[in-house]
């Protein structure tokens, strides 16, 4: 066994962790400053938590422009990234000053949401529009803050391409989803092949 504590390093090329925990979904996370300025940053530290009401969260390494926007105007949008828009969620990944506008720099189109005023992206075939519900920073073992800031929202409305639903259910394999999977820049796409069915014990 490869054995270290994280306190200390890995010692190896990449960190292991992300890459076991994995693949994880992608948080591709629209957001709005007070003044009107869209953001949109993709985050793998991401999940769904809760069904009814449905409550997802992403974790910020530090308190970046998508958690302080949605601080400010408590309302976000999910985005799912699909293989097609792989490369344009990888430009909004840049590292670029509060006021530029990743939509714009991705060449993405903001399409105005339904229930709340921070848009979607147009080209993601599913989207979640979300209504902020909680917002701390992740404390360590000693209970002191560790400057990672998890966000939680409630999904108010659901969009779904209609060629995704297929006899009544998501087709996930239809979609095209990709998810991280470590590494430098890792990522897995969901196809038919992966899938298998195991039903629950009774």
């Amino acid at each position: 066994m490869y054995s270290y504590e994280p306190a200390k390093g890995h010692g190896l090329a990449h960190d292991p962790l992300n890459a076991i925990v994995g693949p994880r979904p992608i948080g591709w996370i629209s957001s709005q400053a007070a003044d009107g300025t869209l953001n949109l940053a993709p985050y793998s530290f991401f999940n769904l938590f809760n069904y009814r009401p449905p409550i997802l969260a992403f974790s910020s390494v530090g308190l970046k422009d998508s958690a302080g926007n949605i601080a400010a105007t408590k309302n976000f949008v999910w985005n799912l990234v699909t293989r097609p828009l792989a490369e344009r969620m990888n430009l909004t990944c840049a590292a670029v000053a509060p006021e530029v506008d990743e939509f714009a720099l991705a060449g993405l189109t903001p399409e105005p949401s339904a229930r709340i005023a921070t848009p979607r992206v147009a080209e993601s075939p599913v989207a979640f529009e979300c209504v902020l519900t909680q917002q701390m920073e992740l404390l360590d073992r000693a209970g002191a803050g560790i400057g990672a800031f998890m966000t939680f929202g409630e999904v108010v409305m659901i969009h779904i391409a209609e060629h995704l639903i297929v006899d009544g259910a998501y087709d996930l394999a239809a979609s095209r989803t990709i998810l991280r999977a470590g590494r430098g820049g890792d990522y897995i796409e969901v196809e038919p092949r992966a899938f298998f069915a195991m039903p629950r014990p009774t």
